[in-house]
């Protein structure tokens, strides 16, 4: 905590009028806030509800067209992001800044290095480095190089960050969005740690365990609006999504019927080095299966050598009844199999591409849109499937011409999810499709997989969410350290039976 602050104000910074404009649009309507000290105010709103734009202006990285910042009694204007970190403004944002090329130490310390002279303090800032990761208890080490740690790995790096100034305001975006469950208790010891020291957590999130379990406060955005604020002893999570969303939260998850037909999608004993163990499952047409555990159970392990993204060590894959002895992202493709990636930033999407690039990107050579397939491309079949594809996903832009990093995460998702529809495919695999998106896009998003499974198509659905397994699947295998633990049908699949197949035997939940 700053122990420079003035502590007989219980508002560490408020808000008054604070508004952004971008040309002619207005990405966040003039707004009053306030944050108490000790208290986590959580943010909730739609993707584009303007949550990130009021953490930009409050963080330092984007200046309000109106209105003004008080912090700690006194009017300030940031200029930029570390004049704010240097008042003890911290933010941890959904998109990491990251170098992959430096170390944890490197990255941590980044813009306000420790030097001894005109010489950096190595030394100085990996022991330091190593002290705060110790203290937020995350499994790193100072001199490992950020870009081989997996996206838990950097998010820890992200947060851990935040630690190396002398905080009274942090601002987490979406922090547990790569997390598991034991990191993600760590977080929230620490989030408690910090509000009994005195310090103001703003956060974000679209977990509504989460604003249960951590917060005091809720305000609601949409559309770059205020819409209410309110005490989270007062919550009530259906009022709360309808505020968000101007709707019921009743209709979110959709009715599936299964119509189970020929098996498309079947895997016999397949194991890798990444710790998958003799897995074999198969899925129909016309069903939803679900794969459920942990984070690190295995699950997401097993798509990637499913989809050729790492080599098996045995098994064998079959796609539509044919048999795929080379299993490479590519032959999988040619043979009907999508797969969708559970990070659209390193793996999914060509985030500074343009939408329209991405959609067809992997339906190029198809003869839907090149001549006898060759390189010369009919581009008014192109325009046209663009077209149709963002309407079917609601995917909000003016022209397929926008890149997607000016996107916000839910219409990003919606991208990655369209490029299912850019060409013939029977089988898909959503690896953790609605990450990091709001209530309104979800139900997008269910609704999409939902018609998919109903036109035929073999869906395996891979969440760490359990509600989208029990309500959205028609069977389910639960994974634990790389093995399938149990496999359920429809009627057996329910919170209890589900969670109890988590853990190893003779493991504590």
């Amino acid at each position: 905590m700053n122990s420079e602050l003035n502590d007989d104000n219980d508002i560490i910074m408020s808000l008054s009028k604070v508004g952004k404009k971008y040309g002619q649009n207005t990405a966040l309507h003039p707004i009053d806030f306030e944050l108490e000290r000790g208290e986590v105010h959580v943010l909730f709103g739609e993707n584009g509800a303007g949550k990130s734009t009021l953490i930009s202006l409050i963080a330092g990285a984007n200046k309000p067209s109106s209105g003004q910042i008080n912090y700690d009694g006194k009017n300030v204007a940031f200029s930029s992001v570390k004049e704010a970190r240097l008042l003890g403004i911290c933010a941890v944002f959904q998109e990491f800044s990251l170098v992959p090329q430096l170390t944890v130490a490197d990255n941590m310390f980044l813009g306000h290095e420790l030097s001894s002279g005109y010489v950096l303090d190595k030394a100085a800032m990996n022991d330091k480095a190593n002290a705060v990761l110790n203290e937020l208890e995350f499994d790193l080490t100072a001199d490992q190089i950020v870009g081989e740690l997996p996206r838990a790995g950097q998010q820890m790096v992200e947060i851990a960050k935040a630690f190396c100034a002398n905080v009274s305001v942090l601002i987490l975006d979406e922090p547990t969005a790569s997390l598991t469950e034991h990191e993600t208790e760590q977080l929230f010891r620490l989030v408690n740690k910090l509000k009994s020291q005195g310090v103001g957590i703003i956060y974000i999130t679209h977990r509504m365990a989460e604003i249960r379990q951590i917060s005091d406060r809720v305000t609601v955005l949409r559309d770059g609006l205020l819409i209410g604020r309110l005490n989270t002893c007062d919550l009530d999570e259906d009022s709360l999504v309808e505020m968000m969303t101007g709707g019921s939260a009743s209709d979110v998850f959709p009715n599936v019927e299964s119509t189970a037909g020929n098996i498309m999608f079947e895997v016999s004993n397949l194991s890798s080095e990444l710790g998958i163990d003799d897995i074999s499952l198969h899925v129909k047409q016309g069903e939803i299966v679900g794969l459920a555990g942990l984070i690190g159970s295995g699950k997401s392990e097993f798509a990637q050598v499913c989809y050729g993204l790492a080599p098996k060590t045995q098994g064998q894959i079959k796609v539509c009844a044919k048999d795929i002895s080379v299993a490479t992202p590519s032959t999988l493709i040619e043979a009907g199999l999508y797969y969708c990636s559970p990070d659209r930033h390193d793996s999914g999407l060509v985030i500074d591409a343009s939408i329209g690039h991405n959609l067809t990107l992997s339906a190029l050579k198809t003869n839907e849109f090149s001549f006898d397939y060759s390189y010369v491309l009919k581009g008014g079949n192109e325009r046209q499937r663009i077209n149709t594809l963002m309407k079917r996903l609601r995917i909000k832009a003016d022209d397929s011409h926008h890149l997607v990093n000016s996107l916000s995460g839910g219409n990003q998702q919606k991208v990655l999810l369209a490029k299912a529809l850019s060409r013939q495919f029977e089988v898909f695999i959503f690896d953790e499709p609605t990450v990091g998106v709001d209530v309104a896009t979800r139900k997008v998003i269910y609704q999409f997989i939902a018609e998919l499974c109903q036109q035929g198509a073999a869906i395996l659905l891979i969440s760490s969410d359990l509600p989208e397994i029990i309500h959205l699947t028609h069977r389910a295998y639960v994974f634990c350290e790389g093995q399938i633990a149990v496999h359920l049908e429809k009627e057996q699949i329910n919170e209890q039976s589900v969670l109890s197949h988590f853990f190893a035997k003779g493991e504590a939940a």
